[in-house]
């Protein structure tokens, strides 16, 4: 495993309007993990993502990704340069069948025979999509909604996959399959930042996890720390 991480986030704030959202927060990935980012509603972990997706601005701070300074880089050029995020509600194009909401995902990309490889290699993973692959995207249920959400981030094969709250909205039985497909997708070598309400499966796949409060980071350490921390139990766990 490289020395550098990954991802490495310093002093990272930002605002929107007159409100500072994020408030200077740092933290860091190294390839290969999974690493849950948990809080409150409105505790700043959605705006995170944006921030390092280029779709949220930076006020002040550092993001750095695979030894690159990410400060100016447009979305698409972090997409090209490996970070994809799958975004809270799905998002698919329900007007498009599975398989052209799958191409959508690999549009910025030219290798055509690394992206049938890659369709070849989502449909492994997801065998219910290939099944519903001429299926338009608005006509499958709540779970192969998110499946094909995750499946199209996939596409883009990126370096760092950003998860806001997969498990929303999911029956029990779904949200636990979910996460079993998480730990496989990171089984590829992916290495994946999940943010997620549902902290007792997210620090259950997580290697680490930050939990975040008003914007700021009140505690890190490893998943299985965390989830014995009383206050976590407390505030999270139900505990």
């Amino acid at each position: 495993m490289d020395h550098e991480p990954l991802l490495q986030v310093e002093d990272l704030r930002v605002r929107y309007g007159a409100v500072e959202v994020v408030k200077g927060i740092g933290f860091q990935i190294r390839a290969g993990e999974i690493v849950a980012l948990i809080g409150a509603n409105g505790a700043g972990k959605t705006t995170t993502l944006m921030a390092l997706s280029g779709l949220a601005p930076m006020m002040g701070g550092s993001i750095r990704f695979a030894g690159q300074a990410l400060e100016g880089l447009s979305s698409e050029a972090r997409v090209r340069g490996g970070i994809t995020q799958v975004p809270e509600g799905r998002r698919i194009f329900p007007n498009l069948t599975v398989h052209e909401n799958l191409l959508m995902g690999s549009c910025l990309r030219r290798d055509a025979q690394a992206v049938a490889e890659d369709l070849r290699f989502v449909f492994g993973l997801f065998p219910i999509l290939n099944e519903r692959s001429q299926q338009l995207g608005g006509t499958l249920s709540g779970g192969e909604q998110q499946m094909l959400a995750i499946a199209r981030g996939l596409m883009s094969r990126p370096k760092l996959l950003l998860l806001d709250e997969p498990s929303l909205g999911l029956a029990p039985r779904l949200v636990t399959q979910l996460f079993a497909l998480i730990r496989q997708i990171q089984s590829h070598g992916v290495t994946i930042l999940l943010v997620e309400q549902n902290a007792y499966q997210a620090l259950q796949a997580a290697d680490r996890g930050y939990v975040l409060e008003a914007g700021r980071i009140a505690l890190t350490g490893p998943a299985q720390v965390l989830r014995e921390d009383p206050a976590v139990k407390r505030a999270y766990l139900g505990g």
